[in-house]
């Protein structure tokens, strides 16, 4: 991709150097947690709360997505890969696809069926246990489906849109990132931030080969980012501002004499940009609590708690790093 410039270009406020700081010291923390040092970071706010990775294909669940989700077994067909993707998605919880994949065994087209999913997610349900993450939230999709229950309808969303409709046959004629992003948006409770971060996880496996540098769609956390990073956008756009800042981050790290480690050569791509301006915004609150953002949050929610879990690093095998773990 090319040097993103234009005739004016963004005028950066201080949480501009915070942004590549915290990129910094967060994939610090993560290969602190390979080696396993004791002390991960020195950094108060780091220490206390909880933030994604610098990568987001680093994260625990996006890990868990590539390894157990997509390249778990070499015999799928491509139905049955996004069938997969999707439904792990859609919920977003390791827990929820491991009760559905205990109660029907391997997760694919063949062994779905409406009525059993809903009951084993319903009895979940009454046990008080969340089924659906906390990271993002799913419409109900009541309006078009009629289910009182949002998973009922979310169900209902891969059998009608994806299974009877053949979902399939439009992401494999997709030539682009944003076309594939486009062809999520047409589903019904898929917004324009879901169907980007559904777009690049669907990309993580081998039913398309993008680059994670040919688009990428700001989410109103990001936003809330760009807006504390940059006192004025001149002639740029929120996209245009990820573009830019994606573009010079060398120069930046270089700038700020942070010797930034890569995900083994692989620089940070627009979608990890993307997710650091919104990592930045929940930063910032306690770090530049005097600078505001589109939202005016002032506090962080999520505490950090340790995960002691080892996980076994995986990433799509076409990005040709897996062997240098």
């Amino acid at each position: 991709m090319e040097l993103l410039i234009r005739k004016t270009i963004p005028k950066k406020s201080i949480v501009l150097d915070t942004y590549w700081k915290f990129a910094f010291e967060r994939q610090k923390i993560f290969f602190n947690k390979i080696l396993n040092e004791k002390t991960l970071t020195t950094d108060s706010i780091l220490k206390k709360h909880k933030f994604t990775n610098a990568y987001r294909a680093s994260d625990r669940v996006s890990q868990y997505l590539i390894k157990n989700v997509i390249y778990s077994n070499n015999e799928f067909n491509g139905e049955d890969i996004l069938f997969r993707i999707l439904l792990f998605k859609i919920f977003n919880k390791i827990e929820t696809w491991e009760l559905l994949e205990t109660e029907f065994g391997t997760l694919q087209i063949s062994n779905f069926d409406f009525v059993k999913f809903n009951e084993i997610l319903q009895e979940a349900m009454n046990s008080n246990e969340s089924i659906y993450s906390g990271a993002y939230i799913m419409a109900s999709g009541k309006s078009i489906f009629g289910y009182n229950r949002k998973h009922e309808n979310h169900l209902k969303l891969l059998e009608e849109k994806l299974i009877k409709e053949n979902l399939i046959d439009k992401i494999r004629v997709c030539t682009s990132l944003e076309q594939l992003y486009k062809s999520l948006l047409e589903l019904p409770t898929i917004g324009s931030f879901l169907a980007y971060q559904f777009a690049i996880d669907i990309n993580y496996s081998q039913l398309v080969n993008f680059s994670e540098m040919d688009f990428v769609v700001p989410g109103p956390g990001a936003k809330d980012g760009i807006k504390k990073c940059f006192t004025d956008f001149g002639d740029y756009n929120e996209t245009d501002i990820i573009k830019y800042v994606t573009d010079l981050q060398e120069i930046e790290f270089n700038r700020l004499e942070l010797d930034f480690k890569t995900l083994w050569g692989r620089n940070l791509q627009l979608i990890d940009c993307q997710n650091l301006f919104c990592e930045t915004d929940k930063y910032s609150r306690v770090a530049h609590p005097d600078i505001s953002g589109i939202s005016d949050r002032k506090r962080i929610k999520q505490i950090y708690r340790p995960n002691n879990t080892e996980i076994k690093l995986f990433y799509p095998p076409k990005w040709n790093i897996n062997h240098l773990i």
